[in-house]
């Protein structure tokens, strides 16, 4: 399996390249600036500059020949301008799906968050309220898709303890943590379990081990 990743420098993304490596799998992360590179390499992937947010959909797509899937891990990050939030985390995934059909990549797993489908509540911070919206709104659109098999994963709150290998994974779970080791390893698992295509899910941490239940939110 070949897997490329948008956000490729990213703290999820790096443990999932990490793990793709392991398993033997060719990988390749994209990133935005040329100094991130040797920590891909370190992790086992490959490098792709390439900035999301001012390339083309065919350029995007010639880096995607060949590969038997995609992540989008990419965000604007929690110090971005607004308008930053809807041109990386509803623009850019919106155009690297745009590219995944046109490479004829089908395998498509988004990253997302928690309460994306719901107006944010009032006295929620403003960016973030914006982050919520522009993710939402990538969800919508790739949820539309017919020519995706897509897969949404929406974390709890992130944390850096070791992972645990234990999760609840389902289409609602409930707010609470999950370590981003253990994020890395759902996603392995999504992207090795085609009967989770078009399913949108919730994943914190949990009790039952990720293998097992990737292969019940397949059903």
């Amino acid at each position: 399996m070949r897997v490329v990743i948008a956000g490729g420098h990213g703290q999820v993304a790096l443990r999932l390249e990490r793990l793709l490596a392991a398993r033997g799998e060719q990988v390749a992360g994209i990133i935005r600036r040329p100094e991130q590179a040797s920590d891909l390499q370190a992790a086992g992937a490959a490098p792709v500059v390439c900035d999301l947010e001012s390339a083309t959909v065919g350029e995007v797509a010639g880096h995607l020949k060949a590969a038997s899937a995609v992540v989008f891990a990419a965000g604007a990050g929690a110090g971005s301008q607004f308008a930053r939030k809807d041109t990386v985390d509803r623009g850019a995934a919106v155009m690297f799906a745009d590219a995944a059909e046109a490479a004829g990549v089908r395998r498509f797993v988004m990253v997302s968050a928690m309460r994306v489908d719901q107006e944010p509540s009032e006295g929620t911070d403003p960016g973030f309220a914006a982050y919520l919206r522009a993710k939402g709104a990538a969800d919508a659109d790739i949820r539309a898709r017919s020519g995706l098999d897509w897969t949404i994963l929406r974390p709890g709150r992130l944390t850096n303890d070791p992972g645990t290998g234990l999760v609840t994974l389902a289409e609602s779970t409930g707010r609470a943590d999950v370590t981003r080791d253990d994020v890395a390893a759902v996603l392995v698992g999504l992207l090795h379990t085609p009967g989770t295509a078009r399913r949108t899910l919730e994943l914190t941490g949990g009790s039952t081990p990720v293998n097992e239940a990737v292969a019940q939110a397949a059903g």
